[in-house]
């Protein structure tokens, strides 16, 4: 049977549209496995460089304990003039580059400081250092705030949030009556700070108080004196009310990067002539945080060690591995939703 041509030109179309489909399909088919392919080999190449580049600052933080190590070993006292003040230029390794700091974070005030405040504020302005009347420590931290245009207020709140009792400080101290109120409420920590970030959940804590506050103070895991070495301008002035800008400049000019050797060498400046320093006041410190930067490839790795050393030895206390994402909490005042 002869089958018309017509017939025969229809089953032709059908067979081509059908091959064409076919093509098409395999066509998509193949560009999708192959992007899949692509994105499974970025991926992959962008977890082994991120592990790279933390495994490169490991290494700068291993290598900031080796110098903290050997710096006790060779000096009395700690300076801007060490081995372990001197920021690193980029160094270049396979495939990136590793950047480094080291910072003396006894050149702040130690907020945890306050955790043992004693009483309504009765007894401030005596005594010294751990162990003794807290009072000093409170009154030397309002006159920090006084120093930066700050409420004194804001010493009682920052004392009643981490003090372990529940007594609120007259007149300007919060309680969990206080941030129980809150929209979104939350009970006070009555323990000591983790982090500077924590301020923001305190009250009155705002985001101009945060960034004025946070060159100048630190949270560490015990009371700690003030390394008048590495102190920034704002922390010596707040030393003592009396102090002015012309005496702290005076008082850093003459310590240079070397440092003073001792204490009585810088209570007997002239600038410090008949003024009292109630604050726990030292040469040498403990605690240190190691800031590293890390590029390899595509990944990027910022890491903050806090490092505490004692007795010629270095142990790590935490380790933060976003550095960039640490310091836009730090300027926030938003409360989390948890």
């Amino acid at each position: 049977m002869v089958v018309p041509v017509a017939g025969l030109s229809v089953q032709r179309g059908v067979a081509l549209v059908t091959a064409l489909l076919v093509v098409s399909v395999v066509t998509v088919v193949a560009v999708a496995m192959a992007t899949r392919q692509h994105i499974d080999v970025r991926r992959t190449g962008n977890l082994i460089h991120g592990e790279q580049a933390y495994d490169y600052a490991l290494a700068a933080e291993s290598w900031a304990r080796v110098v903290l190590r050997r710096d006790a070993e060779d000096s009395d006292y700690d300076s801007l003039e060490e081995d372990w003040a001197t920021a690193l230029p980029p160094i270049a390794v396979e495939g990136g580059l590793v950047d480094g700091a080291v910072e003396d974070l006894q050149g702040r005030f130690n907020l945890n400081n306050l955790a043992n405040v004693q009483g309504q504020g009765e007894g401030e302005g005596e005594g010294a250092g751990p162990g003794a009347d807290q009072g000093a420590d409170i009154a030397y931290y309002k006159r920090l705030l006084d120093t930066l245009g700050l409420e004194a207020a804001l010493a009682d709140t920052l004392v009643d949030w981490i003090d372990a009792d529940i007594n609120v400080r007259f007149p300007n101290g919060a309680e969990d009556e206080y941030y129980l109120l809150l929209e979104r409420p939350y009970r006070t920590a009555n323990r000591m700070l983790v982090s500077v970030s924590e301020l923001r959940l305190v009250k009155d804590y705002d985001q101009r108080a945060i960034e004025l506050l946070l060159p100048h103070v630190t949270a560490l895991p015990t009371e700690t004196s003030i390394n008048v070495n590495t102190a920034t301008p704002i922390v010596l002035q707040a030393l003592n009310a009396e102090l002015s800008e012309s005496d702290v400049s005076s008082l850093i000019a003459d310590r240079g990067e070397n440092g003073y050797k001792n204490i009585n060498d810088f209570l007997s400046h002239d600038a410090l002539a008949g003024l009292a320093i109630d604050t726990d006041i030292d040469v040498n410190s403990a605690y240190f945080r190691v800031l590293t930067d890390v590029v390899i490839g595509q990944s990027r790795v910022q890491l903050e060690s806090l490092l505490e050393r004692e007795s010629k030895t270095t142990r790590i206390v935490y380790r933060n591995r976003n550095r960039a994402l640490q310091a836009q909490v730090e300027a926030s005042t938003a409360v989390p939703d948890s």
